[in-house]
Formats: structure tokens, sequence, C-alpha cells
């Protein structure tokens, strides 16, 4: 693709519109993107989006998740083991495809070690968020389901004796999701991360006060039931997030996220309630807020 301009699947997206209603990212990576975090809130604050949260997926990127919110204001932080985390932490990792190199088998022990410092982590002041937790039955084999049913209820734990958002990775997995918030008891304030439910699950969440975070897929053309979700969803229950450098919003599909993107996606979302793109951003800007409690 050398020389490519248009069709390089490499380059970054152009900078969108900017909004007029300033906006949150309640869910990025910025461990994962390419530049400096610096460049890529400046990037963002150009075109409204004014803050973002900062998502661990494992100990190390926890621990930059707290450090990068405490230096910058525009920065809010989520701790967490992910749900294909901690099959890797008691099973170890052969293949070594989860970005640290194979890793041998630590057992039960090793996963507690790792959530205690997750809930070490959850006190600090600048860490509004419990996740990424929850299930995940695409990557992780049926073996590793009862590490990750483990990891979730201390994430549940954890959330709700410090007091935060618990913010939920749901991949293949929606039944046991529920369920399992159901039996802890879920803590005050759940965000279903890159909802991908249907429209009948949008409602259950609905009745249960759960907050539902659209990403870039929404924005692809067989991600119908996400729109259906979408349209049924409360207006003050919704979010909006990247998962940068994941889920890249049409017509970019395949290229680098970023937390700039996020009015690609939500000029999709206003389009699908019928609502204009202000009215929106007000509405995400402060369900953010609260459900962050920033």
């Amino acid at each position: 693709m050398a020389g490519s301009t248009g069709n390089d699947k490499s380059a970054p997206p152009p900078l969108p519109e900017p909004l007029a209603v300033p906006v949150a990212d309640s869910h990025t990576h910025l461990d994962m993107q390419t530049g400096t975090v610096e460049e890529a809130l400046a990037k963002a604050a150009a075109v409204g989006v004014t803050t973002v949260v900062q998502v661990g997926c494992d100990l190390a990127g926890s621990r930059w998740a707290a450090e990068t919110a405490a230096r910058h204001e525009a920065v809010h932080a989520a701790v967490a083991l992910h749900p294909n985390e901690a099959p890797r932490i008691v099973l170890g990792d052969p293949d070594g495809w989860s970005r640290q190199g194979a890793r041998r088998p630590g057992g039960t022990e090793a996963l507690d070690v790792a959530l205690d410092e997750i809930a070490a982590l959850a006190e600090l002041p600048q860490v509004r968020g419990i996740g990424e937790t929850g299930l995940d039955y695409f990557r992780t084999a049926p073996e590793g389901v009862a590490a990750q049913t483990y990891s979730f209820r201390r994430h549940i734990d954890i959330a709700k004796r410090c007091g935060k958002a618990l913010v939920i990775h749901d991949r293949d997995a929606h039944d046991d999701v529920l369920r399992v918030l159901a039996e802890e008891g879920a803590p005050d304030v759940v965000v279903f991360h890159c909802y991908s439910g249907d429209a009948a699950m949008a409602r259950v969440c609905a009745d249960a006060g759960y907050y539902l975070s659209f990403a870039g897929n929404m924005t692809f053309k067989n991600a119908q039931p996400l729109r259906d979700a979408l349209a049924v969803a409360p207006l003050d229950r919704v979010l909006v997030e990247t998962d940068a450098p994941f889920l890249t919003p049409a017509p970019f599909r395949g290229r680098p996220n970023a937390p700039y993107l996020i009015p690609v996606t939500l000029r999709a979302m206003a389009a699908v309630r019928g609502l204009g793109e202000d009215e929106l951003a007000a509405a995400v800007a402060a369900n953010t807020a609260r459900a962050f409690g920033y």
C-alpha cells in the first residue's frame, strides 16, 4: 500500500466537523493507540471531545490508566482485569497473543493477588470506574469460564465497596452477564460498554437502570440490532464511546480509531434517535458525568 492515500488502512481518518456541545468518550484505550496522550487529547478537544475514560484491561494497563488520569484533568480512569485476562492468569497463555508474551499458569492464587491490586487502585480518586470486566465467550474456551466468572464476581464486589461505576464487557454472554449481576446484586451504576445486545435486552437493562454505551460498530451495515437497541434505550442512559483503537465507525472501518472520531458515531446515533446532534450530545455529556461521578 506504499504511496496510497485514501485507501490506506493504516492512515488515520480525517478530523470530523467539531461538535457544538462537548462530549466525553466513555471508553478508550490510549495506551494501545499511536502518538502521545497529549496529541490524542488535543485532537479530541479540537472536535468537541473534551473528556475521556481510559480503561485498563490488565494490571499494567490499569496502573497506566490511574497514572495517566492523575496527570491529565481530561482523563478519568477505569481499572480491571479484562474477562480474557482472568483465564490467562489462572491457566497461562502459551500462545502469547495477549500482548504480554507467553505466560505460565498461576492458579487462583495469582488471580486473587491481581484482584487485590485492582481493589487497591479502585480507591484512588482519579479512578472513576471498575472495568472492563464481565464475560467473553468469544475468545475464551469453556475451561476458562470459571476463572472469568469468579473474576467478574470479585469486580462487582469491588465496585460496590468503593461506590464506583461497573464497566461491563459482554461478548456472546448476555444471559450469564445479566444472571451474575442479579445474583451478586448490581452496583448503583452499571455501564454496558460497547453494547452488543438487541432491543429486548436493552429493555431489560433499562428496567434495571443500567447505562448502554454505543461504539462505532453501531454504524456497520450488519448492526441493525444495535440500532434497534439504541432506538428503545432511555435517553438518560445512553453513552457514546470509541473503544479505540478498535471499532472505527463507517466510513472509516478498518482504519485506526481514536477519541477524535466520537462525532462520527454520535451523529449516526442522533439519526437513529431522530434527534439533533446538539440535543443528543448534551444528554450524553450529562449521562457520562453522572455515571462516572465527575
